[in-house]
């Protein structure tokens, strides 16, 4: 059995930025930092910042007066954020770039009394972060959308002005269906002046795309509430290959492997590549011929740290971790 690894796989930038967000703040502050939501979706990654002295918490309640508090990469809602500068917690924003770019699309949007539709998950924490950074009181509406079906049955205000944001780590194909349906009950709807998806969900999609013709079965390492990971999975159940979902090495079942030739494995944008490794690991005991490697560039994308916590790292000497 060989094995074909895609390229790209796994950390993206925001993800890379948002966990050295939470080990330099341990670093110059020293633990206890509490960070609201996971910092990714990735238990492995999550256990290891809290083992270091990261609390995890769902609510600013449950933060202390005076506490360090870190948002996630998957952003806050705006009364959240006004909730935490009213405490006058110290706050690190570790929201990613990319999902930023769409509350400051739906603040506009709101501000000029647009209505919104927001195609997404419902109950996803970017969703509810992007959902709460919309000013109904400049009198619009926004508006979740999930599947097709929300498209038929979606009454707005005024469909003459209207406009869609997307969850940042969606299924290109999936999006792509629910705009055309948008754009054929709502002939005038705008679109963002860029696509929302990310790079890295984009990336990793294709990837998978383009390895689909060449392997019998596809691993996707990822945990299973990390929305990107499970649009992986069903990329390639969509161009016809088995395709399974395993947060680690001891979620492999022999029986997936029987008769296959070739397997490909991807690894979601929250997933270190330690969970990769001791994939291959366990598949190499099943039996592994060799493992190669698609031929691709780098994604060579990198975002900067919050300039509050690079001015307290450079103030103590700190140098930025090195990834």
């Amino acid at each position: 059995m060989d094995v074909i690894l895609t390229q790209p796989r796994g950390f993206c930038a925001g993800v890379v930025r948002a966990i050295e967000i939470v080990e330099s703040a341990l670093e110059i502050y020293g633990a206890p930092v509490y960070v609201v939501h996971e910092i990714v979706h990735n238990q492995r990654v999550v256990e290891d910042l809290r083992s270091r002295g990261a609390v995890f918490v769902e609510t600013l309640d449950e933060v202390p007066d005076d506490a360090v508090t870190i948002f996630s990469a998957h952003g806050v809602s705006d009364a959240m954020i006004r909730k935490a500068e009213d405490r006058r917690l110290e706050v690190i924003n570790a929201t990613c770039p990319l999902v930023t770019r769409v509350h400051l699309e739906v603040i506009r949007h709101a501000r000029e009394g647009r209505e919104v539709i927001l195609i997404g998950h419902a109950g996803h924490p970017e969703v509810n972060g992007t959902l709460g950074h919309y000013g109904r009181s400049f009198g619009g509406a926004i508006y979740l959308v999930q599947e097709v079906a929300d498209v038929d049955s979606l009454q707005v205000r005024n469909p003459e002005d209207l406009t869609y944001v997307t969850q940042t780590t969606l299924s290109v194909d999936d999006t792509a269906t629910i705009v055309e349906a948008l754009k054929k009950r709502f002939p005038k709807i705008i679109e963002p002046r860029k696509n929302d998806i990310c790079y890295a969900t984009q990336n990793r999609q294709t990837a998978v795309r383009e390895l689909a013709p060449q392997v019998d079965l596809l691993i996707v390492v990822g945990a299973r509430n990390s929305s990107n990971s499970n649009r992986l999975r069903e990329v390639g159940e969509h161009v016809g290959i088995d395709a399974y979902l395993v947060q680690n090495a001891a979620e492999l079942d022999e029986s997936w492997f029987t008769g296959k030739e070739r397997v490909g494995i991807t690894a979601g944008a929250s997933t270190p590549d330690v969970l990769v490794q001791e994939v291959l690991d366990g598949l190499k005991r099943i039996g592994v011929a060799r493992v190669v490697e698609m031929d691709a560039e780098p994604e060579g994308v990198t975002f900067r740290l919050p300039v509050s916590l690079l001015q307290k790292m450079k103030a103590q000497n700190q140098p930025a971790i090195n990834r």
